[in-house]
């Protein structure tokens, strides 16, 4: 299995961050899987999954060169998924531009190797060009622009929920806790070990390294380094892990009857969807109700004790507290 030693200095220096691009490329990987995680997936995958794959047709090299860089033996090509430089308050699109811009000018020599390690060998003939880094970039700017974009908002706050959610996880049962349920495979083994994957890869030591932990809302996710420094130094390493499916599928499970009874159905909805914190705006986008009455019900709830709020970056989230929970629970057993 692989795993990384990990010390206490580099768990507190660890950080969230939010990527558009890591968002975008977890959804390009979305769009070549073609297999949806849940019903919202699924109507996304129908709208989109036919231009994608008529601009892959139209272009037979990008086609098979995605196909590479993701890997056919579970290796994404390493140009392809670079460790996200910050977060910061800029808009979407100056952001995923800025990071866009590091794998279009990727060396085209690093590039091949890169490949080539997905590949496990000799790239096809037809990929023996210097474009590849432009031309990848290229096809991401596509998924942005016409599957991403336009969402962005509403995926951001899925995304800061997730942030919230963990670090509340975080400081009530610590990082193996937080940790252990990012991802099946990664799991905290004890003595600073963490376990990346199942993979037979040597350990790695992460002393002196910055910990970045990414989430993504497509189901994907993977490991990403920067390159070594000068002294053979990896300076950050990121996990990008899928949020919460509590956040990312909607339509996952109808309130239960006695509950809407005891409280209204409206508030019922509400109080049964914080499995994760969400702000307003997801929360009314999320139980089909309008702002006025998403409202509403959080203020009985608020001050019935049953909900709490926080501020995450530019968003509200709201949270079930430990009655919630109690209300809930009772509820489904």
């Amino acid at each position: 299995m692989g795993w990384w030693e990990v010390n206490a200095d580099t768990l507190a220096s660890s950080r969230f961050v939010v990527s558009p691009l890591c968002e975008t490329t977890a959804s390009l990987m979305a769009l070549e899987k073609g297999s949806p995680a849940h019903p919202a997936e699924r109507r996304w995958l129908d709208s989109h999954g036919p231009s994608y794959r008529a601009r892959l047709a139209a272009d037979p090299v990008t086609g098979l060169l995605v196909h590479v860089a993701l890997g056919r033996h579970r290796w994404i090509a390493d140009f392809l998924t670079p460790v996200p430089s910050r977060e910061d308050e800029t808009p979407g699109d100056a952001e995923f531009y800025d990071e866009l811009a590091r794998i279009r000018e990727t060396p085209a020599d690093t590039a091949r190797i890169d490949l080539e390690i997905a590949h496990r060998g000799p790239l096809p003939g037809s990929l023996l060009r210097a474009d590849l880094p432009e031309r990848i970039a290229d096809l991401l700017e596509w998924v942005w622009r016409e599957t991403v974009a336009s969402d962005w908002p509403r995926r951001r706050r899925v995304i800061e929920a997730d942030v919230v959610a963990r670090t509340g996880q975080l400081s009530r049962a610590g990082w193996a806790a937080a940790l252990d349920d990012m991802h099946p495979e990664m799991q905290w083994l004890g003595g600073n070990r963490l376990q990346i994957n199942t993979r037979a890869f040597p350990p790695r030591k992460l002393m002196g390294s910055q910990l970045l932990l990414v989430p993504v809302t497509p189901r994907m996710g993977w490991i990403s380094r920067d390159r070594t420094d000068s002294q053979g130094t990896v300076l950050r390493n990121a996990v990008v892990y899928p949020c919460s499916g509590a956040l990312t599928d909607p339509e996952r499970a109808a309130t239960p009857e006695a509950l809407a009874t005891l409280i209204g159905a409206g508030r019922a909805s509400v109080l049964g969807l914080l499995d994760s914190p969400m702000s307003t705006t997801h929360l009314v986008a999320t139980a089909g109700q309008g702002l006025g009455s998403v409202g509403r019900h959080l203020k009985v709830l608020l001050d019935a004790g049953l909900v709490g709020r926080r501020r995450a970056g530019r968003s509200v989230l709201y949270y079930r507290t430990a009655a919630g929970d109690v209300l809930v629970r009772a509820q489904n057993s």
